[in-house]
């Protein structure tokens, strides 16, 4: 049977700058463990430490850009672009630009912070 997600839980973010996390489905607001759904809301300046994370992101800009950072250089993607970062890659999100971003996050398996592993 279908189930409706009427609100989505208010997350805790890293970074320098304070970014909302939504999350409609994962481990808090639904106990999902196979797949996270996250709206995210970041303002202009925002960055957060580097991670290696055990979950594949898929990342889809709705407005602004967010800067991803990796072993070989900066990924901009623009609202309306995604970008797919696969486990265990070493990745940096940022929003340099003045608007900030706002995106959705789709994690596989579901976000947690044990498996992020973010930088010290």
């Amino acid at each position: 049977m279908p189930k409706l997600i009427k609100t989505p839980t208010l997350i805790q973010a890293a970074g320098n700058k304070s970014k909302i996390i939504e999350e409609f489905v994962g481990n808090v607001n639904t106990q999902t463990q196979n797949i996270s759904v996250a709206k995210m809301s970041a303002p202009s300046g925002w960055l957060e430490p580097g991670q290696k994370p055990e979950f594949q992101e898929i990342t889809i800009v709705l407005k602004g850009e967010l800067h991803v950072q990796h072993n070989d250089g900066i990924i901009i993607v623009k609202k309306d672009q995604s970008i797919i970062t696969e486990a265990n890659e070493w990745v940096r999100y940022s929003t340099p630009s003045p608007e900030g971003a706002e995106y959705i996050a789709v994690c596989l398996p579901a976000f947690s912070p044990s498996s992020v592993h973010r930088d010290e």
